[in-house]
């Protein structure tokens, strides 16, 4: 289970109404959390961190860059932060959009403001979760990348569910060859067994042919 870190968390605002801004920081603040709040969508753009786990809560309509059009611009530079809208003018094209793309929620203001702390604590246990998830992977890509041509050739073959005998017959090696080479695969993986072997590997997406 992710335990978010408030003091290293924190929620970015976009708002163009000042009112609106102000009155979300406080409340956002009064439970712990960071707020950076921002009037437009570019003043967003040239302070965001993507070292630091964070959300977003953005206002639909604004002048010159619209929440929309940013979300766009997050997915053409991979910005994977989670996005919550907020708008006094919402529809259903609009908020559909804002979905496909991976919105957490859509809230029409005025919102219940107990619903949008709960979407903004399940933002940034998401954001958490993604940046664990991408440390985890690096670290399995530098394990991977430590194998040997062969031990990539076994690795492949057992994701694939081949049995021992099956590997052996293919790589025209003996069974205790390939035994030799999925011990020293799981040692280098750091696997404590072969089901976990196969689910870290499959789940990553990790192995491909050099």
């Amino acid at each position: 289970m992710t335990v978010i870190n408030k003091s290293n968390s924190l929620v970015y605002l976009v708002d163009d109404e000042f009112v609106m801004r102000d009155s979300l920081t406080l409340l956002i603040e009064s439970t712990g959390l960071t707020v950076r709040s921002f009037e437009s969508a570019p003043e967003f753009l040239d302070h965001y961190d993507s070292k630091q786990p964070s959300c977003l809560v953005l206002d639909v309509r604004m002048p010159t860059i619209t929440g929309l059009e940013l979300q766009e611009e997050l997915v053409k530079r991979a910005i994977a932060i989670p996005i919550i809208f907020i708008s006094g003018n919402a529809d259903i094209p609009d908020s559909a959009k804002a979905f496909r793309a991976g919105a957490i929620d859509f809230l029409q203001k005025p919102f219940d403001h107990t619903v949008l702390l709960m979407r903004i604590q399940e933002a940034l246990k998401k954001d958490h979760e993604f940046r664990e998830k991408a440390i985890e992977t690096a670290t399995l890509q530098q394990r991977i990348n430590r194998l040997t041509l062969r031990e990539k050739e076994v690795l492949s073959l057992v994701v694939s569910y081949r049995s021992n005998k099956e590997i052996g017959k293919l790589l025209q090696v003996s069974n205790r060859t390939i035994d030799a080479h999925r011990a020293n695969i799981m040692r280098k993986l750091h696997a404590e067994s072969l089901p976990e072997l196969v689910l870290m590997v499959r789940e990553s997406d990790l192995l491909k042919d050099d």
